[in-house]
């Protein structure tokens, strides 16, 4: 018969420390992933569904555009011309798909890229508008000021000063 040693009380301690700090890191880690996808949801559900990248955007825009031309039905082309136009801008629209599409394949970062660098063209736009703006609301409160100023001073009330000719 061998015997076996029962474990000592430093080890059963240690044994039981460990437990609970793993379950700890994962209680942690599981409650933030779970914080994280209720914070989405609740964006989702107010804000809509997030875009997609700027490549799937203009997938979405090319799409659009294409059946919006198949479906118009032009009365400049005639009764006689309408359906072979029709199949002309068909074949067009799906010319230019055909065409889009591989280049967004290939590059799908580009259009994410581009679509960065619009925003910081525009927000460059906006600065300048807006600084361009108080320039001159300023310069309009200042004529204001003086045009008040100077009726104060002045006997008339209209805008121009009264000269003494004697």
């Amino acid at each position: 018969m061998s015997e076996e040693l029962p474990p000592s009380d430093a080890t059963v301690h240690e044994a039981a420390d460990e437990v609970p700090r793993a379950t700890d890191d994962d209680a942690w880690a599981t409650a933030c992933e779970e914080d994280l996808q209720a914070e989405k949801a609740r964006r989702r559900a107010e804000y809509g569904p997030p875009p997609g990248s700027a490549a799937e955007e203009l997938r979405k825009l090319v799409d659009a555009v294409s059946d919006k031309l198949s479906s118009l039905q032009s009365p400049l082309f005639g009764a006689v011309a309408g359906p072979a136009a029709q199949q002309v801008v068909r074949q067009v629209v799906q010319q230019a798909k055909s065409a889009v599409e591989p280049v967004i394949e290939r590059n799908p970062d580009v259009f994410d890229h581009l679509a960065a660098a619009g925003n910081e063209l525009l927000a460059a736009y906006r600065s300048a508008v807006q600084a361009q703006e108080q320039r001159w609301t300023a310069r309009t409160q200042d004529m204001h000021k003086d045009l008040d100023e100077r009726r104060e001073g002045g006997e008339g009330t209209g805008p121009g000063e009264r000269i003494d000719l004697d």
